[in-house]
């Protein structure tokens, strides 16, 4: 038993993606973890059910992007799972328009790829009259246009999918905004706060109003009041309900601060409150303070 429980304690850790091999998602795990194994699934569902069964360690999941807004899924499935947010990472995304080896521009009738990608290279394809054609996801359409050998039909990919499927770059970096960055917030099944006074701190969490007059009002004036920063805040609907509303808020500062606790105390009494993460923001939001 103790020779089993040491092959289990080495074994190398795992963190799941939701794609392809070359995917950006993989870019990003391989960027933040090297030393992990990283896992694609076909959806972000299944990704959740891997930390849960252990069948993965650690997620990394895309919740937004500076271009083409947030990934709705994501705000469906986090607030009923059991999952914990533990970190981000925000990743520049650079978009390669991938053909057949051999192929030329001039060749290319329409490019497959995932929904935000043909959206943050909406222009770009547009200029080049490309008909955009929606796929899962940006590796898997390279991976597909190399089993349809279609030479008229392109992916829109990463570099990384072009070296694990043989495709030629026919035009880099063909992304419309030159900011065009990926959030992605790291997942994991244990709840993994970070410490307080360890840096500048970012603390996710839900919340749901109760339905009493200016409750939204008076719940976020906590905040202001107590010199909160509230960096995010996001309202979607819940099963399909015009009258029942959640949101999602990020806030700079750790629940452990007395201004913070003073905040998330008085949004208890207008709202239910569940926190999703507690963790060090990444040094990619300094970078965007104004005037830096």
């Amino acid at each position: 038993m103790r020779h089993d429980l040491c092959i289990m304690n080495t074994r190398t850790r795992r963190i799941a993606f939701q794609g392809e091999l070359g995917a950006n998602s993989h870019i990003a795990c391989r960027d933040v973890y090297p030393d992990y194994d990283p896992v694609p699934f076909r959806t972000f569902e299944e990704c959740f059910t891997a930390l849960g069964n252990g069948t993965a360690d650690l997620a990394m999941i895309p919740v937004e992007n500076s271009t083409a807004g947030r990934v709705a899924d994501i705000h469906y499935l986090l607030p009923d799972s059991t999952v914990h947010i533990v970190g981000e990472y925000f990743l520049p995304v650079r978009h390669q328009l991938l053909g057949l080896p051999g192929t030329t521009l001039e060749q290319i009738k329409s490019a497959r790829s995932h929904p935000q990608a043909l959206d943050q290279c909406r222009n770009a394809l547009r200029d080049l009259g490309i008909t955009p054609v929606t796929a899962t996801d940006t590796a898997g359409s390279a991976r597909e246009i190399i089993e349809a050998g279609d030479p008229s039909v392109a992916s829109i990919a990463s570099t990384l999918a072009a070296e694990v499927y043989g495709l030629d770059v026919l035009r880099a970096d063909i992304e419309d905004e030159a900011h065009n960055t990926t959030r992605f917030i790291i997942l994991s099944p244990e709840n993994l706060r970070a410490a307080a006074g360890v840096g500048p701190i970012v603390t996710t969490f839900v919340f749901g109003v109760r339905n009493i007059p200016a409750a939204l009002y008076k719940g976020l004036g906590g905040f202001a009041t107590n010199g909160v920063n509230m960096t995010k805040l996001e309202s979607y609907m819940v099963g399909g309900n015009f009258t029942a509303t959640r949101f999602l808020a990020d806030i700079d500062g750790h629940p452990d601060e007395p201004h913070v606790a003073r905040a998330f105390e008085e949004l208890s009494f207008f709202a239910d409150v569940r926190m999703l993460g507690v963790y060090r923001a990444s040094p990619f939001r300094a970078q965007q303070r104004p005037g830096i």
